[in-house]
């Protein structure tokens, strides 16, 4: 395994990991979003990750088994919004109820924290490259 190697395959998880947090912020920044160009409350969404290969076709088998990460698609939540008794709302119906985003703010900035989380360990694996590459620089002098 080569400390390339090693660097694209975190370089994919932070990748990976950014696109987790932009789409967790646009849950929570339209928490309360009761209308949108598609019509409708806002749909939560998720990122769907999929290991991707790091290695050349030529590669020799470890290294094809070396995987990274990324997004593929972005899903919407297919669970109906949730309806509040809200008369006095513009997007009200003849009811009275308002349909608001199926959004829980403390999930989203559980996931926000999770996706931090993963992001730092990464930044930890490419210092940890970073200082293997110096050592073996200085093995030479």
């Amino acid at each position: 395994m080569k400390l390339g190697d090693i660097t694209d395959i975190a370089v994919s998880g932070l990748q990976a990991q950014r696109s987790r947090m932009a789409v967790t912020a646009s849950n929570v920044a339209n928490a309360e979003t009761t209308r949108t160009a598609e019509g409708g409350a806002y749909r939560r969404r998720d990122p769907v990750f999929r290991a991707s290969s790091v290695a050349s076709p030529f590669a020799s088998r470890l290294d094809r088994a070396l995987r990274g990460v990324e997004v593929t698609r972005v899903v919407s939540d297919p669970r109906p919004p949730v309806t509040r008794f809200d008369p006095g709302h513009p997007d009200a119906n003849a009811e009275g109820f308002v349909a608001y985003p199926r959004v829980s703010v403390v999930e989203e900035l559980t996931n926000m924290m999770s996706a931090s989380r993963s992001y730092e360990a990464n930044l930890v694996i490419l210092s940890k490259v970073r200082a293997m590459s110096r050592a073996a620089l200085q093995i030479g002098r």
